[in-house]
């Protein structure tokens, strides 16, 4: 079984390209691990409110929030040991870039759900 995407700034609106990307991933057959700190569950998923919370072993994880709200972040997504790194439109931090490149993360600035719609992911 392939380890899961954390969706970092998971959504419970459907407007939300995180919440498209949530159902894109599962319908391509790739788990899924949530996190808002302001939500308990999305439809039937737990949704992570700390990142300490999480246990399971993360692949990737695509980023959904402002740059400046995952600065603070840093040290505990470097410590979920993820492979890649994927910045959507509008959640680019070139700290954070850095961050994750200097602890030997593979970082791409793109968009998931383009990347799933070109069987790239």
């Amino acid at each position: 079984m392939t380890k899961p995407t954390l969706i970092l700034g998971a959504s419970d609106k459907l407007s939300r390209y995180s919440n498209k990307a949530m159902k894109s991933l599962i319908t391509a057959g790739h788990p899924v691990v949530l996190f808002n700190p302001n939500l308990e569950r999305i439809e039937d998923l737990i949704c992570y409110q700390k990142l300490s919370q999480i246990a399971e072993a993360i692949d990737t994880i695509t980023v959904y929030v402002h740059p400046k709200r995952i600065e603070p972040m840093l040290s505990d997504l470097i410590a979920l040991n993820p492979r890649r790194v994927i910045f959507n439109p509008g959640s680019e931090s070139y700290a954070a870039q850095e961050a994750f490149e200097n602890a030997g993360i593979e970082v791409e600035n793109a968009c998931t759900l383009v990347l799933l719609s070109l069987d790239q992911y």
